[in-house]
């Protein structure tokens, strides 16, 4: 692909491809860290560093060696629960099994398809930010679906079809943390942010729940949208210009443009009725008095936010997925009998393969650094550094999201970035007064932003793929070009969003404050 060697923005990207290029695999990664944290702990512990505990009465905290011969035998007695434990591991697999089935039967991707294709023309490029920002119920229909169908709907109108291709891939991927319902993402950094939260104060995270973004989530999906809609007609389509390339016409006819076909329809159909009973079912089971999902003390919101119902959002969502998927597969014939739904399960986990080596790795970094109690001591000391430069409110959460939105750039994964990331910055906010469910949303902000502008996206290179169908000269800095200024008013908009969101003292989710009170 060719590549423009003038500019320093160039050269800096050709930079961050250099050294993200350089990097290992998370998986490797995961597994340095953890022999890191194991050298660390049999260096530091002989200093005799300690804190006191900050969510305990005078307990002091040391330094624990886990090269000692104490040390040697958890390091081998717990390999295995430390993989079985690591906190996004099950609820991360059991989610994936609901949202697989309606994802393999067709039922994500035809309802993209077929609200993009329903959308008055002008209100195209609203629609394809909005379904974007959407998909990340399914990531994998959202990038393979929505950018190629966006530049063959701009071809077929007469613009460019790069704008379209944009719009889409800037809702999907710069958009991903923001929803209007709970996703695998909301499930799978929850539950490291729980962790991570319980090593200052057990108690405060039994009260924590994996929908602890939900109430800011959602009304960001109002904000990128129209932000991505304003990028794309105000900045995007007057730099792209007139598009005259070869492949315009022969776009027009692609069979991507056609719109549902009847059996699509009527198991949408199906498949939203199942839906709506499945809702009905969930709310008798939490809404009554005496319902079993619901609390029993506190007032009636009370009773809803601290309740089993809280507690069991995982399997509910693999549920509110599952069955819609399954009757969607049914109408279509895309679903025959039993073993079609046991294999397109089986299809699933067998797609997770990556996340759960990853999840063995990571889990033991996270043990080890949890047991060694270098987070507790680093939360502690990091804190008080921070205070001391008087770094602290609005410019301390800034700096966490320039932070993190410069580590993303060389570090695709969002799962494997937290897992590094929870554990020290979560217990440093909780010290400074701010909620493990601020510094959560903050991360997610930062990375989602700039997901389009990493060549390291998994992704990437597949939208140059598509981009290259109307552009053969299409580069990764070219690319990254058409897709910057989306990436720079989204951080910009939605860092904003959640200073005023903090300002006002507006809870980010259920029961999940902005400050700590610990």
């Amino acid at each position: 692909m060719d590549k423009p060697k003038n500019g320093i923005f160039q050269r800096f990207l050709d930079g961050v491809e250099w050294l993200g290029n350089k990097l290992p695999h998370p998986i490797t990664l995961f597994a340095i860290l953890a022999g890191l944290v194991l050298l660390l702990s049999a260096a530091l512990q002989p200093l005799g560093i300690s804190v006191e505990h900050p969510g305990g009465e005078g307990e002091m905290v040391e330094i624990k060696n886990l090269l000692s011969a104490e040390g040697l035998e958890y390091i081998f007695g717990s390999m295995t629960d430390n993989f079985i434990g690591f906190a996004p591991l099950g609820v991360v697999l059991v989610t994936m099994l609901g949202i697989g089935v309606a994802e393999r039967t067709g039922l994500i991707s035809a309802l993209l398809r077929g609200f993009v294709l329903s959308v008055p023309t002008r209100f195209i490029t609203l629609g394809l930010v909005f379904a974007g920002v959407m998909s990340s119920v399914a990531s994998d229909a959202g990038y393979v679906v929505l950018p190629p169908l966006g530049a063959l709907i701009f071809a077929a109108m007469g613009r460019h079809p790069l704008a379209g291709l944009a719009a889409a891939f800037a809702g999907v991927s710069a958009g991903f943390s923001a929803n209007l319902v709970l996703s695998g993402t909301d499930v799978m950094l929850g539950e490291l942010t729980i962790a991570a939260a319980s090593t200052i104060d057990p108690a405060y995270a039994e009260t924590m729940n994996i929908a602890m973004n939900w109430f800011f989530i959602a009304a960001s999906v109002f904000l990128l949208t129209l932000i991505g809609t304003w990028v794309t007609e105000r900045i995007v389509i007057p730099r792209l210009g007139e598009y005259k390339g070869e492949n315009a016409e022969d776009s027009v006819n692609d069979d991507t443009l056609e719109g549902l076909n009847s059996t699509e329809k009527k198991g949408i159909i199906w498949a939203a009725v199942s839906l709506a009973v499945g809702l009905i079912l969930t709310a008798l089971l939490v809404l009554p008095e005496n319902a079993p999902l619901r609390g029993t003390e506190g007032n009636y919101m009370d009773q809803i936010i601290q309740s089993p119902f809280m507690d069991s959002l995982v399997p509910i969502i693999a549920i509110l997925f599952f069955i819609p998927g399954l009757v969607y597969g049914m109408v279509t014939k895309n679903i025959r009998n039993d073993k079609d739904v046991a294999a397109q399960m089986s299809d699933t986990m067998a797609s997770m393969g990556m996340f759960i080596v990853l999840a063995f790795t990571a889990g033991q970094f996270v043990a080890y650094f949890n047991e060694s109690n270098m987070g507790t001591v680093l939360g502690v000391y990091g804190a008080e550094f921070l205070n001391s430069i008087n770094l602290t409110g609005i410019p301390l959460i800034l700096m966490f999201v320039l932070l993190t939105g410069f580590i993303n750039l060389f570090i695709g994964s969002a799962s494997a970035k937290w897992a590094m990331m929870a554990p020290i910055f979560v217990p440093i906010m909780m010290q400074l007064g701010y909620s493990p469910e601020l510094t959560q949303m903050a991360y997610r902000v930062a990375d989602s932003s700039t997901n389009i502008i990493t060549p390291l996206m998994t992704y990437f290179a597949v939208i140059i793929a598509f981009a290259q169908k109307y552009d053969k000269k299409m580069g990764i800095g070219t690319m990254i070009s058409v897709m910057l200024p989306y990436s720079i008013f989204f951080l910009i908009s939605w860092t904003l969003m959640l200073v005023v969101w903090m300002l006002l003292g507006i809870p980010l989710g259920p029961g999940s404050p902005i400050e700590y009170g610990g």
